[in-house]
C-alpha cells in the first residue's frame, strides 16, 4: 500500500469554491483515517475514497481547461478578424500607392530593416504610402 503524509495529500493549483472545497476536504480526512487504520477490509473503501478524489479533481481541472480554451478561441477569433482587417487595408494602401511609390518602399524594406523587424517596417511603410498617395493624387479620396 502506498502512504503519502498530509502535506503531500493536498491538492495544488486546483482551484475549488464552496461545497465542492468542503466535499474534498472530507475526503482527503476520510482518506487520511482510513490510512491510519490498519485493516483489511479498508483497503477497498480507501481505494473508492481515492477514486472519488480523483474523479473531483478530475472534474475541476476539466472545467478549468474548458474555460481556458473558450478564453483561446475569443482570442484567435479576434486576431483572425484583425488580421482580415489589416489585410485590407493593405491591399487598400497598395492600390492607392504609385509604382514609384512602390519600388521605393520594396528597396527601403530591402535595404532598411533588419530580418527581426521586417514586419514593423512592413506596417509602418503603407501608412508612409498612403500619406504620400493621398498628397499626390487629385481624386476623390476612399
Amino acid at each position: 500500500m502506498f502512504l503519502q503524509s498530509e502535506d503531500s495529500m493536498r491538492v495544488r493549483s486546483v482551484r475549488v469554491q464552496g461545497h465542492d472545497e468542503m466535499a474534498m476536504k472530507l475526503l482527503f480526512w476520510e482518506l487520511e483515517q482510513h490510512l491510519k487504520s490498519s485493516s483489511g477490509a479498508s483497503v477497498v473503501a480507501i481505494d473508492n475514497k481515492i477514486e472519488q478524489a480523483m474523479d473531483l479533481v478530475k472534474s475541476h481541472l476539466m472545467y478549468a481547461v474548458r474555460e481556458e480554451v473558450e478564453v483561446l478561441k475569443e482570442q484567435i477569433k479576434e486576431l483572425i478578424d484583425r488580421n482580415s482587417q489589416l489585410e485590407q487595408e493593405n491591399t487598400l494602401l497598395k492600390t492607392l500607392a504609385s509604382p514609384e511609390q512602390m519600388a521605393q518602399f520594396q528597396a527601403q524594406v530591402q535595404t532598411t530593416s533588419p530580418p527581426a523587424s521586417s514586419s514593423t517596417a512592413v506596417a509602418s511603410g503603407p501608412a508612409c504610402a498612403l500619406a504620400q498617395a493621398a498628397s499626390h493624387t487629385s481624386g476623390p479620396s476612399a
